[in-house]
């Protein structure tokens, strides 16, 4: 039993629902990231967390050789579901957390009945004969940005991602939880996230796949989504009509509705 993962990743359980949603935030963000969907799943069991390194997280247990991989947070995450003992729970997982899920459902199939993945993207790169969104040199560049001008390259990013202008709620929001992180584990996070290649994972999967994604997002685009789902073995895609790349900030009653579909349709009795 991994006791401690509990208090290292900061994991609070709300609701005394039968079925049980593990939501699993993205790059720079924390558990906070949720409270807009919360209430519209509030008859679930709901499990958040932190990931080590973020939010209210433990950061003396941050690993930089086992956080410089995706591999070492679905590590996390299986910890997490171990001492909680789950069987059969829906992993909701935003944008690097689709893929870190995936990463701890084939690690431990019985963990999870079904998979949720919110703007996800298995490989931000453009390589050949795929279109990820971003060039290598234009990745490193941001990733650089971190070094030189940590601020600036929060708010930098913030409205790009949110598809909203600077100073808006939402950029001001996420460009302050970019900011709390702190920079030398968010750069190993950003590492793992924008420069890695896990496309090779999705023809594993043994769970139904829900990715919904974004009609207009920046860093996951269309191709993106309809790449996994021609490439998830049992998946279904749903385009919700909006910017951005934070669906369950910006449309939580539309996510939640689609989530609620999903976990019904593969629910057996």
């Amino acid at each position: 039993m991994h006791w401690n993962s509990l208090r290292r990743n900061n994991v609070v359980v709300r609701g005394e629902g039968e079925q049980t949603l593990v939501l699993a935030h993205g790059f720079g963000c924390d558990q906070n990231m949720w409270r807009a969907l919360q209430p519209h799943l509030a008859d679930f069991r709901l499990v958040f967390f932190d990931y080590t390194g973020c939010g209210a997280s433990d950061l003396s247990q941050f690993d930089p050789d086992r956080h410089s991989q995706l591999e070492g947070f679905a590590e996390d995450l299986g910890e997490i579901c171990e001492s909680l003992s789950l069987q059969d729970a829906t992993l909701v997982g935003h944008s690097v957390s689709g893929m870190i899920g995936l990463m701890a459902a084939i690690a431990a199939p019985a963990r999870f009945a079904n998979l949720v993945m919110i703007c996800p993207s298995p490989c931000f790169l453009n390589l050949p004969g795929y279109a990820g969104g971003f060039e290598r040199s234009d990745l490193e560049e941001l990733i650089a940005l971190m070094d030189r001008n940590y601020i600036g390259w929060a708010h930098h990013l913030a409205p790009l991602v949110t598809g909203e202008s600077a100073g808006s709620d939402l950029s001001e929001e996420l460009a302050g939880s970019f900011c709390s992180t702190d920079p030398v584990t968010a750069r190993t996070f950003a590492e793992a996230t924008f420069l890695s290649d896990h496309r090779e994972l999705l023809g594993r999967s043994q769970h139904p796949v829900l990715v919904l994604q974004s009609a207009r997002d920046a860093l996951a685009p269309l191709s993106v989504g309809q790449y996994m789902q021609e490439t998830l073995p049992d998946s279904r895609l749903e385009i919700i009509d909006a910017d951005g790349h934070y669906l369950h900030m910006t449309h939580p009653g539309a996510v939640a509705h689609h989530v609620r579909t999903f976990i019904k349709e593969n629910t057996h009795a």
